[in-house]
């Protein structure tokens, strides 16, 4: 009976211009998809990269391998190789396409194995030895493996099932290679089996290709998950410490009657991590209250339990007394000996609602904006340089006295985007004719956000204001 057609040798010719087209548009698409790959690399330790990367090689790879089997289909059925023939024409490139998939026929009626000249290769066989027979073709199997390549055959020449499964040769020079097999048996006029097809594909660089996606969309996948707990830690932590984020600020023992306190926390639009801003305001013991924002450089969970750290002993020194310069002095200390090394701004003030005073110092902060009589202008800060930039720091305190109706506004760089320190000062003072008409505090706070909260914003911040009333 005649021998059964192979795969990669179809049985008639093929019209040449409709595949002569398909290959070009392959091409086409290959280079569109190469490009796309070349631009997913330009930074190699970004998961997200790296996974984009991995598909498109994936996609390359099988670009590749679909322009193989066109030239195939197109230059015509290839000429086997028997033991009697010898091989037909050169051995193919290594690493080409065309030694990828190979095919091959067993013929249980006369004992014959026919193979295709690719099949030597895809197996690591010298094309001079003769084709191995079904029962010996086990041995070229890992033996992990060979208990299923067994039982597929025995499937397919006992009950007729078609072959299709992968399992792993290991060549004669100890290489292992993936390959994926299917295969039909051929079935004589009676209806029994006269021979067995099949066309094996060496799979290894897809599957290697396909890992390479799986793991690092796994990477991926961890990367997100941590960064989604992280952000979760943070919020917790910042709102454990922060007062409220809207609202009058309330004190536990009503607090002075001399100010009418309200905050806000505006979060950054451009990352999903929680910066280290805060905004506090504490009633002191002998009667003063501790109004104080800052910001500590860094997103994240480290930086918010930074953040977290600092409050916490600014609170506790100012309880015990100290006054703005030395509170700075000692947060800086605190900093420079920390264990993670960071850098902070901040401003702290002490109001005395007696003496109608305000003693500030300042750590590389916007300086305070007091507003009266429907103007603004930025307080006249005293030295002080960058919490945590250097050791033994000095800094320098100054005083303001406050009337009745004027506004106190503490805010972090990051209320007014993008714009620079002095550009964002001058900003801020043009609200000074809308907060002449705030009734409370609330309402600056409610004008400010509505100025500066829809603008997409590069870092979080935070906005204090104290109103001194009669």
């Amino acid at each position: 009976m005649p021998s059964h057609v192979f795969a990669d040798r179809p049985d008639r010719p093929q019209e040449h211009g409709a595949v002569d087209a398909l290959i070009s548009q392959t091409r086409r698409l290959r280079g569109e998809v190469d490009a796309v790959r070349r631009e997913a690399v330009a930074d190699h330790s970004d998961p997200t990269g790296r996974w984009q990367r991995a598909l498109c090689e994936l996609a390359v790879h099988q670009l590749n391998d679909l322009h193989g089997h066109l030239a195939q289909l197109r230059d015509g059925p290839p000429r086997t190789h028997t033991p009697d023939t010898g091989p037909a024409r050169p051995e193919p490139q290594h690493g080409s396409l065309l030694s990828r998939v190979g095919s091959a026929e067993w013929n249980l009626l006369t004992d014959e194995a026919t193979w295709s000249g690719e099949l030597f290769q895809i197996l690591g066989r010298d094309p001079s030895a003769p084709p191995l027979s079904l029962d010996e073709l086990p041995s070229l199997v890992h033996p992990d493996d060979q208990p299923m390549l067994t039982a597929m055959v025995t499937d397919c020449l006992v009950d007729g099932k078609p072959i299709d499964g992968e399992f792993r040769v290991v060549r004669p020079d100890g290489v292992v290679r993936q390959v994926h097999m299917m295969g039909e048996p051929v079935l004589a006029p009676d209806g029994s089996t006269a021979s067995m097809w099949a066309v094996l594909r060496d799979v290894s660089e897809l599957r290697r290709s396909q890992r390479v996606v799986r793991e690092t969309r796994d990477s991926l996948q961890r990367q997100r998950h941590i960064a989604q707990t992280e952000h979760r830690l943070a919020v917790e932590l910042q709102e454990a410490v922060l007062p409220p984020w809207r609202g009058s600020l309330r004190f536990p023992h009503g607090g002075s009657a001399n100010l009418d306190l309200a905050a806000h926390y505006l979060p950054s639009s451009s990352t999903a991590l929680i910066g280290g801003d805060w905004y506090d305001a504490l009633e002191l013991a002998d009667g003063r209250t501790l109004l104080s924002v800052g910001d500590l450089t860094g997103h994240g969970v480290t930086v918010t339990s930074g953040m977290a750290m600092l409050l916490g002993a600014l609170r506790g020194m100012a309880v015990a007394g100290a006054d703005p310069g030395r509170l700075m002095g000692w947060l800086n200390q605190l900093l420079d000996a920390s264990v993670q090394p960071a850098l902070g701004s901040a401003v702290c003030c002490l109001y005395d609602a007696d003496e109608h005073t305000l003693t500030w110092a300042q750590a590389g902060h916007p300086a305070p904006l007091l507003f009266r009589g429907g103007t603004g202008r930025a307080l006249t800060p005293p030295d002080g340089v960058l919490l945590g930039a250097t050791s033994g720091a000095v800094y320098e305190q100054a005083q303001e006295r406050l009337r009745p109706g004027d506004l106190l506004l503490l805010h972090t760089d990051g209320l007014v985007p993008r714009r620079s320190r002095e550009a964002a000062t001058h900003r801020l003072l043009a609200l000074a004719p809308r907060f002449a008409e705030a009734k409370v505090a609330q309402d600056c706070v409610r004008v400010a956000v509505e100025e500066f909260g829809v603008a997409p914003r590069e870092d979080d911040a935070c906005l204090l204001v104290a109103k001194v009333e009669a």
